[in-house]
């Protein structure tokens, strides 16, 4: 099978919701500031639900914050 990546747009979505801080949007979804970095950073990728609770909070359908594409293999 082949490996996807899931993207985001939460930095973009932050600045546009009059500037929310990483701290602000940790506490509105209910985790950690260092959760909302890594997201942002493409070093975590959230569960289903903490996805949905961000879109929530922006008020936007999920795929505006999250894509997924696959990657291809090189051989």
């Amino acid at each position: 099978m082949e490996k996807g990546k899931i993207s985001n747009n939460i930095r973009k979505l932050r600045f546009f919701q009059n500037e929310m801080t990483q701290q602000q949007l940790a506490e509105k979804v209910g985790v950690t500031r260092q959760t909302i970095i890594a997201m942002e950073q493409d070093k975590y990728s959230p569960s289903l639900e903490l996805a949905f609770r961000i879109a929530l909070v922006f008020g936007v359908p999920l795929e505006e914050v999250f894509s997924y594409t696959l990657e291809e293999h090189k051989k």
